[in-house]
């Protein structure tokens, strides 16, 4: 279980470094050719615009998995002992049941019905169904990541996960 942990925080770590490389570079880019060639990249805040949504679902999945999620900080911050694990395991069977619902359930829908009706962007002629898939995968990594915190706090290791993670 740790080794799957591990490599999704690998995974999703270097994901949003990939991301955030290519949108500074594609945003200095339009910087550029707007500034100095006078003649703005098409493409260019369109791609900004879909990387930040990319970066922001997968940063808040990778922030759940640290679990430096602040309303999971802010409520279970100031308890001890067996309250504050009742506190986590109600905080994150909300948290999964609100990833599995909303975002796995909504967001794959969302998913196939844009890719179904084959709808593209504007500049980039990118099926905007791609463009959604950030929803339900990173509800997936949520999910997981709630799942790893359930089963921490049920076997009461949450405050020794905490302090090896710094978070204490």
């Amino acid at each position: 279980m740790k080794a799957l942990r591990h490599g999704m925080d690998w995974l999703l770590g270097s994901a949003i470094c990939v991301l955030m490389g290519a949108m500074v570079l594609n945003v200095l880019w339009q910087v550029f050719t707007r500034f100095v060639l006078h003649n703005p990249s098409s493409f260019t805040e369109e791609a900004a615009r879909y990387m930040m949504i990319w970066v922001g679902l997968l940063g808040s999945a990778y922030a759940t998995g640290k679990k430096s999620h602040l309303a999971l900080d802010l409520i279970t911050g100031h308890l001890q002992g067996g309250r504050k694990r009742v506190s986590e395991l109600i905080i994150h069977s909300f948290v999964l049941l609100f990833a599995l619902t909303v975002m796995v359930g909504g967001g794959g829908r969302l998913v196939w019905i844009q890719l179904s009706l084959g709808q593209q962007s504007a500049a980039l002629q990118l099926k905007l169904g791609y463009v959604y898939l950030a929803v339900p995968l990173a509800g997936v990594c949520i999910v997981i990541y709630s799942l790893f915190a359930l089963a921490d706090a049920l076997r009461g290791e949450t405050e020794a996960a905490e302090q090896s993670a710094g978070l204490n």
